[in-house]
């Protein structure tokens, strides 16, 4: 499987990620550009997810039906003709990093995924389900890791 090329002009791979992207320092979601996207993606698929905030996942951003061609999203913006779901948090879009204080730094993986046809979710999404859902159709995937503590 092929992958996707991943980043941030904001920080790089397993950086401290700026303040103002925090739920507290801003909620500022962060710039992120990819290239790599496959012939015959149908949609690419946006996740952010804690894996250190508990038993589970915690989903941060969930941003489906992005535009295939769409090379990047700037900051504080929502990807092409992307639609946002309802994150950890219970709010719509990007809610930053909030690990309680005095935790290690907690990791906060971005997830690209280029699928050939559209994801089909349920209406509240778990981090497994996306990754589930993504697995059956997923054309190539990037993932870029950024770390925040409080």
């Amino acid at each position: 499987m092929a992958g996707l090329v991943l980043r941030s002009p904001a920080f790089n791979d397993h950086d401290l990620m700026p303040e103002r992207l925090s739920r507290q320092g801003g909620n500022i979601s962060p710039p992120l550009q990819w290239s790599g996207v496959p012939a015959g993606a149908a949609e690419l698929v946006l996740l952010c997810e804690d894996p250190d905030a508990g038993r589970e996942p915690f989903l941060h951003w969930l941003v489906t039906q992005v535009d295939p061609r769409a090379g990047e999203v700037a900051e504080g913006q929502v990807p092409a003709r992307g639609h946002e779901w309802a994150n950890g948090f219970g709010a719509t879009g990007w809610d930053g990093p909030q690990p309680p204080l005095g935790d290690d730094p907690h990791r906060y993986f971005f997830h690209l995924y280029a699928l050939s046809r559209p994801l089909a979710l349920p209406d509240r999404p778990s981090v497994a389900d996306v990754r589930r859902a993504a697995r059956k159709d997923e054309l190539a995937s990037g993932t870029l890791v950024g770390t925040f503590a409080r």
